[in-house]
């Protein structure tokens, strides 16, 4: 059984994308037109960058972690983001 990963892609204007998957870097490589499958509402919007990933236990797990993360504004979106490139250091 796979882990689902809750993941945010960042735009070229700096725009934020939430969504879940079980192959962010795939789902990212959708999203931004090399393979089919992509979120109409980032097309023509990259290039896009996968700036936070988090592995979850199942489906439902990663549903409801989308839902709260979509909840929150923007500025704590960022801070989440800024802790997640510091821990990658």
């Amino acid at each position: 059984m796979s882990s689902w990963y809750l993941y945010m892609v960042q735009t070229a204007a700096g725009t934020l994308y939430t969504g879940i998957s079980t192959d962010p870097q795939r789902r990212l490589r959708q999203h931004s037109g090399e393979l089919a499958g992509g979120a109409k509402a980032l097309r023509g919007k990259g290039p896009l960058t996968l700036v936070y990933s988090q592995s979850l236990s199942d489906k439902s797990a990663a549903a409801k972690a989308e839902y709260q993360l979509k909840q929150l504004p923007r500025s704590a979106k960022l801070a989440l983001v800024a802790q997640f490139s510091q821990s990658e250091i």
